[in-house]
């Protein structure tokens, strides 16, 4: 009998352990996730949850791939490059709308508009309308010169007077500062980066917030058929990276430094200022981390097709997928 029950014993113990690796077995999923631009302070929140184990303890086995603007991230998720994205929301909106491309939003991280013209204090750039006769640098997939078109008739501006010239992201902050382009296209949470390439020279912001624009900024971006093949993956990735942005927003030292730790090159001090401004505009009284309102996606849809014209009309529910953040 005792013979009986030990054997009963290893049965249910063996049992027990094969569900638990039937059920990693089955979560283990494989992501790549592609940032919006390189590898940046800002993208700290992401580490975080790498390094704390928060994306392992959802079942998810993480690799963060660097993208060359917006657009570009959108590019790679929908070739299937990538499984998921940080892109903007106005590069969502024009692949939708322009292209096609059945790319959703399922969480919007930057809430506010993180979108901004950089010059030198000593420009003599000091509105809007200065900018006209000016040259200002980007590179080809920023979601910057994209949302210009809006930002120009907010201002009262003549945007076909500014002329936009391509560089490669590694370029602009020493174009800035050596006067080679009158501006820099930047998101404002890159601005301690700029700050600290510029030094000893200041940099001003003319950000589209200080127009009166106010839309979604960036978020987190997958397919239709993702969406559909596997969702709880989805829900997963963003509830983890959530966790991670809510820690970071919460100790912006520990992150710089974790990203310091996962790429040398970013300097430990810029990545925890770049994650202070990432909380800023993450954070909206009442609303929950990372969440996306319709409302507010419409009317951002809204300003860019006042500004530009757009091939098919699209709604907010055309552009994002509901249900994916956690209440």
């Amino acid at each position: 009998m005792a013979s009986q029950h030990v054997v009963t014993r290893v049965a249910l113990v063996g049992s027990v352990l094969g569900l638990f690796w039937s059920q990693s077995a089955v979560a283990a999923d494989s992501v790549t996730f592609i940032t919006d631009f390189g590898f940046n302070g800002r993208h700290a929140y992401y580490y975080v949850a790498l390094e704390k184990g928060y994306y392992e303890a959802a079942g998810l086995d993480v690799k963060i791939v660097r993208g060359q603007g917006s657009s570009d991230a959108v590019k790679q998720v929908a070739s299937g490059t990538a499984q998921l994205g940080f892109a903007d929301t106005s590069a969502a909106i024009f692949a939708r709308a322009n292209d096609g491309i059945p790319i959703k939003l399922v969480s919007v991280i930057y809430a506010k508009p993180p979108h901004a013209i950089y010059v030198l204090k000593d420009s003599g750039i000091t509105k809007p309308k200065d900018l006209e006769g000016k040259s200002v640098a980007d590179t080809a997939f920023s979601a910057v010169p994209k949302m210009f078109g809006a930002y120009a008739k907010a201002a009262g501006i003549d945007a076909s007077k500014v002329t936009w010239v391509v560089a490669g992201s590694d370029a602009l902050p020493g174009m800035l500062s050596l006067g080679r382009a009158d501006g820099i296209g930047q998101y404002t949470v890159g601005e301690p980066l700029l700050k600290k390439a510029a030094a000893p020279k200041d940099v001003v912001a003319l950000a589209y917030s200080d127009v009166g624009l106010d839309y979604y900024g960036s978020g987190i971006v997958v397919t239709e058929s993702t969406l559909k093949s596997n969702p709880d993956m989805v829900k997963r990735f963003v509830a983890a990276t959530l966790r991670g942005l809510k820690d970071a927003i919460a100790n912006p030292t520990e992150a710089g430094a974790i990203m310091h730790k996962h790429h040398r090159q970013v300097d430990e001090g810029v990545a925890r200022d770049e994650t202070i401004k990432v909380g800023q505009l993450a954070t909206v009284a009442g609303a929950p981390l990372g969440a996306i309102e319709e409302g507010r996606l419409q009317r951002t849809i809204d300003v860019i097709a006042g500004a530009y014209t757009l091939k098919n009309s699209v709604k907010a529910a055309d552009v994002y997928a509901p249900g994916f953040v956690p209440k």
